[in-house]
């Protein structure tokens, strides 16, 4: 018989309920913790974690390319790019800037140039673009930031490649500087391109060859964190370096021009006449060009800038000088070209001229005269009266029209930029500039390189190379040749020919080419001196320009030494060598010098002593 078995549907209800009320509490409690947990990070946390997930993010990163060399001719590396330490700044993660500043400024110091930099860098770039406060950290100032960097969170150390100028300022008219980017550039250049660099070309080559200089940006992507550390690199195109540049100095013979040059103002421009290579190119005073590279103090540069000797003014290829009696040889050309001399016609130079029917007497730089000379000896003794004559009978307008084709009021197209073009004078120039009409006086004191005339160094040294190739002429040119890194791939920038832009006889480009090789080695001529002993035929011509019109009977009383150094006359040589099939010509400008012969001569002999014996 089977037991029956009653359940008590009572209780089993009761337990039911109190596990059903357990488990929605447990929930309860759970859902609550959820809840708040929910409540903290969207309310009490949102902006710390939002700010969190925005900083640890993806950026885009430029490179800067490395900028290329430049090297002379001979290999000598003449700017380079080294590693430096700075101190770089991130603005939106360092807070207020002014007083960051204070902070660090306790910790490694900051001058006001430093500072009054960084706010106008700040300014123009992005919050979220690193900003230099300090270039060039020293160790002692690495190791003092470093360990105060906990404090400033967006500040950090970099390593930068910068430009140095390893020969100071032996090179520096004709290589430039680079400096910081100014607002003006910012609106001209490539802003992409630019976007990872600072520095940009300032001057000379610097400048003109900027674009193969500076090379193309890189970009790199990456995570960053809330710090602005980076985390990781996701993806990189590395830059493209800038295309390395060979010059076409000589730099032994660019050491020689400074050394005889040696402490007087002037400049020295040699140039091989085929080609249009510059040899040489010294413009003295000059300065150190790293000192512009990180930004010039301001007491260095008032310095410079009010020195009465003006060391930041390239006279070679800026300096305006009246060309004195090295412009003889080629008003010789001009009588010849047009038929208004010959070899075999006579002057007769008493020491002075004067225009039918005027009073005022032109002087001979030699008083008691040269007696009667013809146009070969007047070039070898550089009688002024000869060309007083010449002058005269040609007429300003043709001598204009000719000695244009020696490149003479105009620049040369020398690949610097601003080169002055010098003044060849006319007619027409004169009643536009002066709004006056021409005198027959001014052409006179023009057939001796006066009056209006002006040249540049480099205008007389192409002028002189053009002479020595009878009359065919090519554009000077600093870079000879340029070199991708990246590919190994040159470039040659000397291959223009030769141009005939003066027309003369064959015999009358030799009569003057030997009349200036008895300038210097003839027994009558005025730079005699400068040719002793050479064992090679040469041609030059002295010249001297007037700084200060004294009156000449105050003149006459007055000795050289006793006429202050500021007015008296410019020296100026001109030169080419060998007499046949030419590789060099030379002009050399000693301001204030006096003689030609005796402070320019000397300069271009020793720079042609040289190159004779080594090219």
């Amino acid at each position: 018989m089977s037991r029956l078995i009653l359940k008590n549907i009572g209780r089993e209800s009761a337990i039911f309920s109190f596990r059903v009320i357990l488990s929605i509490l447990i929930m309860g409690v759970l859902f609550s913790f959820l809840a708040y947990r929910l409540a903290g990070l969207q309310i009490t946390q949102h902006e710390h974690f939002t700010t969190r997930s925005k900083e640890n993010r993806v950026k885009i990163l430029p490179l800067p390319p490395p900028r290329g060399l430049i090297f002379s001719r001979d290999g000598v590396l003449l700017a380079e790019n080294i590693p430096t330490f700075s101190l770089e700044v991130v603005p939106e993660l360092a807070g207020d800037l002014d007083e960051l500043i204070v902070k660090i400024n306790s910790v490694i110091g900051l001058d006001d140039d430093e500072i009054q930099r960084f706010k106008k860098e700040v300014k123009r770039k992005r919050k979220f673009e690193k900003t230099p406060l300090k270039l060039k950290l020293s160790e002692e100032e690495i190791a003092r930031f470093s360990v105060n960097q906990f404090l400033f969170p967006g500040v950090t150390i970099a390593t930068r490649l910068v430009r140095y100028y390893p020969h100071g300022q032996d090179f520096v008219h004709m290589l430039g500087y680079v400096g910081r980017i100014n607002e003006k550039e910012v609106k001209r250049i490539d802003k992409a391109n630019y976007s990872a660099s600072s520095y940009i070309g300032k001057t000379g080559i610097e400048r003109s060859y900027e674009p193969q200089l500076h090379g193309q940006v890189g970009y790199q992507q990456v995570e960053i964190n809330a710090q602005g550390r980076i985390i990781q690199v996701l993806k990189r195109e590395p830059p493209l370096p800038g295309h390395d540049l060979y010059l076409t100095i000589d730099t032994k013979l660019q050491s020689i021009a400074a050394k005889a040059l040696g402490e007087r103002r002037g400049a020295v421009v040699a140039i091989d006449p085929n080609t249009g290579a510059v040899l040489a190119m010294v413009s003295y005073p000059g300065y150190d060009p790293n000192w512009f590279v990180n930004g010039i103090s301001s007491d260095r540069y008032q310095t410079l800038s009010q020195s009465v000797d003006r060391p930041l003014f390239n006279r070679a290829l800026q300096g305006q000088y009246p060309p004195g009696s090295t412009f003889k040889p080629f008003i010789a050309m001009a009588g010849l070209f047009f038929g208004v001399r010959d070899e075999h016609d006579q002057s007769s130079c008493p020491g002075w001229f004067s225009l039918p029917g005027g009073q005022h007497r032109y002087r001979c730089w030699n008083k008691s005269g040269h007696g009667g000379v013809n146009l070969q000896r007047s070039i070898i003794e550089s009688c002024d009266i000869y060309f007083y004559e010449l002058a005269k009978d040609l007429g300003i307008d043709r001598i204009h029209d000719y000695l244009k084709g020696f490149g003479f009021g105009k620049v040369t197209g020398v690949d610097l930029a601003g080169e002055a073009q010098g003044l060849l004078p006319s007619k027409e120039w004169k009643l536009k500039a002066k709004e006056t009409s021409w005198y027959p006086g001014e052409t006179l004191i023009t057939g001796i390189g006066q009056g209006y005339m002006l040249t540049t160094p480099f205008q007389l040294a192409s002028a002189t190379a053009t002479l020595s190739m009878n009359g065919k002429r090519v554009i000077p040119r600093l870079v000879g040749q340029t070199e991708d890194p990246a590919t190994g791939k040159s470039g040659d920038l000397l291959s223009e020919t030769p141009q005939k832009t003066v027309e003369a006889n064959e015999e009358d480009w030799e009569l003057v080419s030997q009349a200036m090789r008895d300038v210097v080695l003839g027994q009558r001529g005025t730079a005699r001196k400068i040719g002793m002993g050479a064992s090679y035929e040469f041609a030059g011509k002295t010249g001297t320009s007037q700084v200060f019109g004294l009156k000449q009977i105050a003149e006459d009383n007055m000795a050289k030494d006793q006429i202050p150094e500021h007015l008296r006359d410019h020296a100026l040589f001109i030169a080419f060598a060998p007499l046949k099939n030419p590789v060099i010509a030379v002009a050399v400008v000693v301001e204030n010098g006096g003689s030609g012969g005796r402070a320019a001569g000397p300069v271009a002999r020793q720079l042609l002593d040289y190159y004779m014996q080594n090219q």
